[in-house]
Formats: structure tokens, sequence, C-alpha cells
């Protein structure tokens, strides 16, 4: 993406004070911003914190902005610093999978943990725009393995590889933001990539969604939707890879395998939780399915596809979850279920 240059008028307004003025100036910059604070926090409602703390700092300190780099690049400098205040201050968000071994059969009765910070979903509908010389592409950005693993490295290398393969900022703009040199930019870029390169699929949800085509991914997300509202788990089950998760943050426990997600499935969500309304979204350049129980917002549940199987379900539970992607507490007339 080109950058985005203020009208210097109103830069000039928001300069002296005026707050209509400044809000016209950072308005078009918002969306990429808070998607950048959500890659760094792993959070949507840590990203709206941090992202009206950093609009904060830049308006109080506007008329320092010289002018010397893009507003666009000023704004990454206040935001990045604002979101390593926040992981020094917070630690790392995670899933399931980061704390504890997969069960091998159902738990019944499964409490949310609140000693560990979850990584949250993250609408679509928040992305901004990339430069065309990044290297991911803004959905590829916000894919839950790239995001997790994120959470794996310190703020400075999380910030470094951002900053560089997804914003297309150069090392020494980089040293600029982060207030240190080149070589030590280039010394977390190469460590942050190897930490992801391990953690990271080599094929991408973006890959794997065009190969697939539409018309087969609207089978899966509705396949999946039936078989939860109609309790049917053979029809789950045709739809899964033989090495599936299915994780449910806050809650501790995850399953890993066909016969520990099937047990789990045949003995909770398929049989003994209540009423299923299911509403297609999309989260974190991925399908995903909201999930109404028994006419409350439940759980976003995110989809991760290999080949034409589901080979990840992650169920973000909680009604929080549902204001960002604009979905009221309760299933209206007009949505549509499977």
């Amino acid at each position: 993406m080109t950058d985005t240059r203020a009208d210097p008028a109103d830069l000039a307004r928001a300069r002296n004070g005026d707050d209509e003025a400044f809000n016209r100036v950072v308005g078009p910059l918002r969306r990429e911003l808070h998607a950048h604070c959500y890659r760094m926090l792993g959070s949507t409602h840590d990203a709206d914190d941090a992202l009206q703390d950093a609009l904060l700092r830049a308006w109080r300190g506007l008329a320092g902005f010289e002018g010397r780099s893009s507003l666009r690049s000023w704004l990454y400098t206040v935001a990045t610093r604002t979101c390593l205040d926040a992981v020094e201050a917070r630690g790392r968000r995670a899933l399931p999978v980061d704390v504890g071994p997969s069960s091998p059969r159902a738990v019944l009765g499964d409490v949310p943990s609140h000693e560990v910070a979850w990584l949250g979903p993250y609408p679509d509908g928040q992305l901004g725009r990339a430069r065309p010389d990044a290297r991911y592409e803004q959905r590829e950005a916000v894919e839950l393995a790239f995001v997790a693993a994120l959470q794996h490295l310190p703020g400075n290398q999380r910030a470094a590889l951002l900053l560089f393969e997804v914003l297309g900022f150069s090392a020494a703009e980089i040293a600029e933001v982060m207030a240190t040199s080149t070589a030590s930019v280039n010394s977390a870029l190469q460590r942050a990539r190897a930490m992801v390169a391990a953690k990271v699929p080599a094929r991408s949800q973006q890959q794997t969604l065009r190969k697939l085509g539409d018309a087969r991914l609207r089978e899966i997300v509705t396949g999946y939707s039936a078989a939860l509202e109609r309790g049917d788990v053979d029809g789950l089950v045709n739809l899964l890879t033989q090495d599936v998760t299915w994780s449910m943050p806050p809650l501790p426990h995850w399953y890993e395998g066909l016969a520990a997600v099937t047990d789990f499935a045949a003995r909770v969500p398929l049989s003994s939780c209540g009423s299923w309304h299911n509403v297609p979204v999309t989260a974190n350049g991925q399908p995903a399915v909201a999930q109404y129980l028994d006419g409350r917002a439940w759980a976003i549940s995110v989809l991760t596809l290999r080949d034409d199987r589901i080979a990840e379900i992650t169920s973000f539970l909680g009604a929080e979850h549902f204001a960002a992607f604009d979905l009221p507490a309760a299933p209206s007339l007009g949505q549509d279920g499977a």
C-alpha cells in the first residue's frame, strides 16, 4: 500500500488541537493499526485498548511530528511502542494446545481457566490493507497459526517480524521505530523467522481456500453447522481429518485425533448441550461459525482446513466475542443458520 497522505490543512489544524481534524487525519489508518495491535497482542479487546492508548499518545505528541517520515510510519511507531509496553505488562496469550497435553476422551464438566491469558478471534471486517511489498497478505497475517506463533516471540522480535514481513517496513525504518540498531533488527528478524517457520504450516489457509474453491468451502461450513444442529456424529466425522484437533478456550482441555474428537463431540456438543443455531462468519482470514446455544451467544468457532477437510476447530467461548463481529447476543430472525 502506498503511504496515506494527510491533508496538510487538516494536519495543521490537528497540531493546533482540533480533534475533528485529528480524527480525519488518522481515520483512514485506524483499521490497519487495529489489526497490527491484534497481531502484537492476540486479543481484539487488547487491540481496542492499545489503539485507543496509541491514538491518545499520538494526539498529545502530534505537535512534535516533524514530517521527516510519513504520518503512517509515525503512527505505527506510536502503536508499536504502545503494544510493546502492553506485552511487557501482560505477557503472551495462548491456546489450550500451548498449556497442556490433549485429552484422549471427553472431559465432562470442564471449567474455564482464568489463570491463562487466552488468544482471541479476529473479525475479517476489521482488516486494513498492506503495502504491495509486504510478504504476507493481510488475511494470512491474522491466521490463527501465525498469530499463535507470534505469541511465542519476545516483544521486540514480534514487532520486527510484523513491521518487516507484514507491513513492508525496511530494517532501517524498524530500527527507528524501535529505537535500536539495524543490526539488532536483522538479528531479531532472523530469530523470529526461525521460530515462526517451526510453528506455522508451509501452506497458508489462504492458499488452501483458493485451491478448495467457494462451492466446496460452503459445503464444509454448512455441513459442520448442520451436523451440530442435528446432533449428527457421522455427518461431522466425515468432514474431519484423521489428526483433527478441537480446542475451546478458555476451557483448558483439548482433543487430538479422530477418536478423541469424535468421543468429545458425541458426548458433549452433539448430545448434551442444547439447541444450536449457527451463523457463518469469517475470522482470522478463515471460515468460521458464530454459534448460539439455546438462543444465547456462545462461541465463535474458527475452522482450519487441510485439503477439503477440517483439521482444527478452535471454538472461542464467550458472548464477549460477538460484538466485534457485529453480531447480537441472541440470533435474529434474519440470520441464516445451517
